[in-house]
């Protein structure tokens, strides 16, 4: 589903068509191994799952170049076994598919020691024509006619189900650009019930006229945020 003029939602990605840009984000690994720490028990398949959703991305797109909005990696300070071993096998099977760009997020503190194994610069945002590519925990000052973040894990749930939550992507104007929110590549969580806290990112508390498409068999275009907030 096309959600902006030559950008569409393509499994948990998005696909910027023109230019050929497959963008992913919040991919979190090393997650299990941090909730093993805190004495959770759970298998570890979060980069399986992750791999093969990009198989299918990579596959209907043929993308030109990868774009990663932050926050490959879970852990703040330090790096888990689990993260050098899963971050780097995902760059590698990136570049191996297309030109890779990487954007820090605010849980990539440490992540220069992995990306320097492979000689992958790190940036702080990234901008392609009109389109600015970034994390979305910081406002960037650059004058840009579509915004793409992630960062804020959107997800919603209704009055029907208010346990259930859905992944989703938002579409909303921050000043005159657009705006599009990112969900979670990471298959474990769904993210964070938008319709029962404060946002997360400057981008969004500013932000207007904010539209839900939610993530499930399909992609599916639920109208206005504040229809769905109880």
């Amino acid at each position: 589903m096309e959600i902006l003029k030559n950008i569409e939602i393509c499994e948990l990605a998005l696909f910027v068509k023109d230019k050929r840009i497959l963008v992913i984000g919040d991919l979190h690994l090393g997650f299990e191994e941090s909730l093993n720490k805190q004495g959770v028990m759970i298998p570890r398949f979060l980069f399986d799952d992750i791999v093969s959703i990009l198989r299918k991305a990579i596959s209907k797109t043929n993308p030109k170049k990868i774009v990663i909005v932050g926050d490959i990696k879970h852990e703040f300070g330090s790096i888990s076994d689990q993260e050098w071993r899963h971050a780097l096998r995902l760059i590698d099977f990136l570049r191996e598919k297309a030109e890779l760009t990487i954007i820090k997020g605010n849980h990539d503190i440490v992540l220069e020691p992995i990306t320097k194994k492979r000689n992958v610069k790190v940036r702080t945002f990234y901008k392609e024509g009109s389109i600015l590519f970034a994390h979305g925990d910081f406002v960037v000052n650059e004058k840009t006619d579509v915004i793409i973040i992630g960062h804020e894990h959107p997800a919603v749930s209704f009055k029907e189900r208010p346990s259930q939550k859905y992944k989703c992507f938002l579409k909303g104007k921050y000043n005159k650009a657009d705006l599009i929110v990112m969900p979670s590549f990471n298959t474990l969580v769904p993210g964070s019930d938008i319709t029962k806290r404060d946002f997360l990112s400057p981008y969004l508390e500013k932000a207007k006229d904010i539209e839900v498409y939610i993530i499930e068999d399909k992609v599916y275009r639920f109208g206005k945020l504040n229809k769905l907030i109880f």
